[in-house]
């Protein structure tokens, strides 16, 4: 097994120090965090889906909490307006110009909390934002702060007051994560942790934006071998072909798989990507990317996720 160069330990060994104050913060659930750290690494985008209460906007705050750089948070409702995330110009009468007021977006790290309660449009804001990290106000595009990272939480659908997110929406996330709730004995230690005190409120400044920078660029110098890049293929390849999907993963998502697969790869030391590595996060990174066909013709039953495509797929592609 071949490792990273002691120039790339140091910083390495910020960000393992952000997974172990993450657990922490968010106890019982490691796997949860890696991600979460590994979605950061790789310069994507988080959506955090589940129900009220089991430690969304906790894990999302505290990843803000450890950087040295700026934060808001944003709390979508149905009378959000677009203008309330980006930014509105506002006629000066003193000298009768515009001047542009910046929105919460304009910062390193931004919550967008329970984003599917605002309607479409509210929604749509953020699309140029998180693609292009920058957006565009009467023809004038202003760049954002870099690193930009959207931590989104959501209520799962059909809850009182959501709306769905678009499929444009949903493919500007690099993962989707599900919390879950705790063991009982993970539950028994979080009531003693916050018996008297929150336990986020000691989490550390950790790292700069510099240092995410270049790790970010550490990043995509992992090697991605040919026969992994061949998986990823023959893996969208085959969920395209499937009978019950509608709108199958695009371009986009293998190169979210494929930057997802190599920011793990970095935070575990190595410096190259396996095919385990990729079964690992492709139904993190892909099934929140496809919609099926009316599950009621299908053996699928009431129910059923989009994760069931990928992980059958998993279990059925041979390694080459």
């Amino acid at each position: 097994m071949l490792f990273l160069a002691p120039m790339a330990e140091a910083i390495l060994e910020k960000f393992r120090q952000l997974q172990t104050h993450l657990q922490q913060v968010l106890q019982g659930k490691s796997e949860v965090i890696e991600k979460t750290v590994a979605t950061f690494l790789a310069g994507g985008h988080l959506l955090l889906e589940d129900y009220p209460g089991v430690g969304k906007t906790t894990l999302a705050s505290a990843v803000a909490k450890s950087l040295r750089g700026s934060f808001s948070r944003i709390q979508f409702t149905a009378d959000l307006l677009p203008g309330d995330v980006l930014g509105v110009r506002i006629y000066r009468r003193q000298d009768e110009t515009f001047e542009f007021v910046s929105g919460p977006v304009f910062a390193n790290i931004v919550l967008a909390d329970e984003l599917n309660r605002a309607p479409p449009k509210t929604q749509s804001a953020l699309l140029q934002a998180m693609n292009e990290i920058s957006i565009t106000i009467d023809k004038e595009t202003r760049s954002l702060p870099q690193p930009f990272f959207v931590i989104a939480t959501q209520n799962p659908r059909g809850h009182h007051g959501t709306y769905p997110l678009p499929e444009s929406q949903r493919d500007r996330f690099m993962m989707r994560l599900s919390i879950g709730y705790p063991d009982p004995a993970v539950e028994t230690q979080i009531l003693v942790s916050h018996r008297r005190d929150e336990p986020l409120r000691h989490m550390p400044e950790i790292m700069n934006p510099e240092d995410i920078l270049t790790a970010q660029q550490a990043v995509r110098e992992i090697e991605v071998p040919p026969p992994c890049l061949d998986y990823m293929v023959r893996l969208g390849e085959g969920i395209r072909r499937h009978e019950e999907v509608s709108i199958p993963v695009s371009p986009r998502g293998l190169i979210a798989l494929m930057h997802a697969s190599q920011a793990l790869a970095y935070l575990r030391g190595r410096t190259f990507v396996d095919i385990d590595t990729i079964k690992f996060l492709a139904p993190n990174v892909l099934a929140h990317r496809i919609n099926l066909r009316s599950l009621t013709r299908t053996h699928l039953g009431e129910g059923a996720s989009t994760e069931w495509i990928i992980t059958e797929f998993l279990q059925k592609l041979p390694v080459e």
